[in-house]
């Protein structure tokens, strides 16, 4: 491993995380959303929903990378800059897994959907939990500082999410 690539890897992780957690948020704010209308879907309408707006998000993110990447260097990104946008954008993925094990565990009459969808936010908000967890242990800060921005992290997810759904509940009633 050469100098540079020891000083890309904090940032290139730091970009698989910022996605994965804008993911997480979005597929929190979907799953609770469909959440107040599940007497209303089938578990394959609920699948499919959180499938392609987490499909659609990380195509808007890998696009506005592209976009971003041309208008700064005035180039196409070279083979190994667009693979790693590609792995970015595909790591990701990995937030539709518990959700969509949940919905499918509706689909096969295991579960009501109201309870994948309760366990689904519960799995989402915990991935953040843990996230923002492991975030702050490594800051070298007292644990006094460490948990406030821990709580700071906590209060502005919910924050975030209490936003989403407004736009959500506002939308249906206009």
């Amino acid at each position: 491993m050469t100098a540079t690539d020891s000083a890309e890897l904090p940032e290139r992780r730091a970009e698989r995380l910022k996605e994965r957690i804008y993911v997480t948020f979005t597929s929190l704010a979907v799953v609770i959303a469909m959440s107040s209308r599940a007497e209303d879907l089938t578990p394959g309408a609920a699948a499919v929903t959180l499938t392609i707006t987490v499909v659609g998000t990380l195509l808007a993110v890998f696009v506005a990378d592209l976009v971003a990447h041309i208008v700064v260097h005035a180039t196409m990104p070279a083979r190994e800059e667009l693979g790693h946008m590609v792995r970015v954008s595909s790591s990701s993925l990995g937030v539709l897994v518990l959700p969509l094990i949940f919905i499918g565990l509706a689909g096969l009459g295991r579960w009501h959907l109201e309870q994948a969808m309760r366990a689904s936010s519960i799995a989402l908000a915990a991935t953040l939990i843990v996230i923002g967890y492991l975030a702050a242990r490594r800051l070298r800060l007292p644990l006094r500082s460490r948990l406030v921005i821990l709580f700071a992290e906590f209060g502005l997810g919910v924050l975030v999410v209490l936003l989403e759904l407004l736009a959500h509940t506002y939308g249906e009633s206009h």
